[in-house]
């Protein structure tokens, strides 16, 4: 399994490098410091998987893990970061990452975490498997009175994040490998469902909504 490790400190990189040495079917091919360099070492190696850190110059680690999972879907991302809060684990999960390790992670569970990761299987570590589930768990109860999230399907969610993001139809469809057609028809569900006379109106419903869910998930 080819690796690429992406982080801004020499002495981590080395350190996993070292460790993978170890291994008979995992092998070091590249090395990034970088956001930048990552999505080059993406494109020139073409690794199996990159352990990528969060917090680097310039580009950092999520913004990195989309740019390269656009342009090369096949390559595994596992970040690997001292970072433990939810909005950096699902905004990871959303760029396509597929696990999720925190650096005090024992050497044993890293090494399991990249081969779990390259073989197609989503991982993360137990304290971010918990807090995972403690969000999904209060999110469920908020849409259970939140008319607003409960009555729109997932997709429908999906596409009026991208509507609040001031993307088109045709930009939305290309994002998610839909016809115009069927994105119309999902828009219009979205403004009949949300009593939305347009698409401005729909997006301060979704960001009051928004406002009213973070109000309750601090409560």
């Amino acid at each position: 399994m080819r690796i690429v490790l992406a982080d801004d400190h020499p002495l981590f990189r080395g350190g996993v490098r070292n460790l993978i040495q170890t291994t008979d079917d995992l092998e070091v091919i590249g090395e990034a410091a970088t956001g930048e360099e990552a999505v080059e070492m993406a494109s020139s190696h073409q690794p199996d998987v990159i352990v990528m850190d969060i917090r680097m110059p310039g580009l950092n680690g999520i913004e990195a893990t989309q740019i390269i999972k656009e342009k090369f879907p096949k390559i595994k991302i596992l970040i690997v970061t001292m970072l433990k809060n939810d909005k950096s684990v699902f905004t990871a999960m959303k760029m396509g990452a597929s696990g999720y390790v925190l650096k005090d992670a024992g050497e044993m569970e890293l090494l399991h975490s990249i081969r779990m990761v390259g073989n197609g299987s989503a991982v993360f570590s137990a304290d971010i498997a918990a807090r995972m589930m403690q969000y999904f768990s209060k999110t469920e109860e908020i849409e259970s009175v939140n008319p607003v999230l409960s009555d729109l399907t997932a997709r429908e969610k999906e596409i009026l994040e991208l509507i609040v993001e001031e993307k088109t139809n045709a930009q939305i469809a290309a994002r998610l490998h839909l016809s115009v057609k069927t994105v119309a028809n999902h828009v219009t569900n979205i403004l009949n469902k949300l009593q939305a006379s347009d698409r401005h109106e729909a997006k301060k419903i979704f960001k009051t909504s928004q406002s009213w869910e973070e109000s309750e998930m601090e409560s």
